[in-house]
């Protein structure tokens, strides 16, 4: 069994768990006064393992499995035995880069809380995108573009969004975790940076 069918496995056990226990899904969720007044670290990761129901479970597992599944392979060809412990290490930490901006901005609200696995998940998508930007990605099975036309447009709507304080959506958890996602793979082959310029450079529609 694959490393990423591993995590949704048991991302999609907690989650359902946590629902029907509501003690352990208010300790999962990521709460930064929380974190910041008792210390509770964990919750920087383990909100990754909970969320606001299933059609958000289902969303977040779905994308995982096809990129996150991508991303896996990938890893295995450039890194070979280490790539196990990369790509655990890449998830883990996406979780928690992706959630520092709304911590250290919500630190001193009590109420705030953030839950799901939407920045690593967006991390996966833009790590397979640097290594495989002309691949088709389609919405809603209809409309299909290069990963990395769909990554620009995914990156403005979520910067712009970020700002609209009004939506409960964690739009800047989605932001910086494609950064990360960006970051971390060039950093694992740095020539994929080139590769990539290369390709986009070269790419016509027509």
């Amino acid at each position: 069994m694959s490393l990423n069918l591993i995590i949704i496995v048991l991302t999609v056990l907690v989650s359902i768990y946590a629902q029907n226990n509501t003690n352990l899904y208010v300790q999962l969720m990521m709460n930064p006064h929380e974190v910041m007044k008792r210390r509770q670290y964990w919750r920087l990761i383990t909100s990754g393992f909970v969320h606001d129901g299933y059609s958000h479970l289902g969303f977040n597992m779905f994308t995982l499995y096809f990129f996150g599944g991508a991303v896996e392979q990938y890893f295995g060809y450039i890194l070979g035995s280490n790539a196990t412990v990369v790509f655990v290490f890449f998830y883990l930490s996406a979780l928690v880069v992706s959630d520092l901006p709304g911590f250290f901005k919500n630190k001193n609200r009590p109420g705030y809380n953030t839950l799901g696995a939407s920045g690593a998940v967006s991390a996966m998508v833009f790590a397979s995108i640097i290594y495989a930007p002309l691949n088709k990605i389609c919405l809603f099975a209809v409309l299909c573009f290069p990963g990395f036309i769909l990554g620009v447009i995914f990156l403005i709507y979520s910067f712009t969004q970020g700002k609209n304080l009004s939506q409960n959506i964690n739009h800047e958890a989605h932001l910086y975790g494609a950064l990360y996602g960006i970051a971390f793979s060039i950093w694992v082959y740095p020539e994929s940076a080139a590769i990539f310029l290369e390709k986009i450079l070269s790419y016509s529609p027509f």
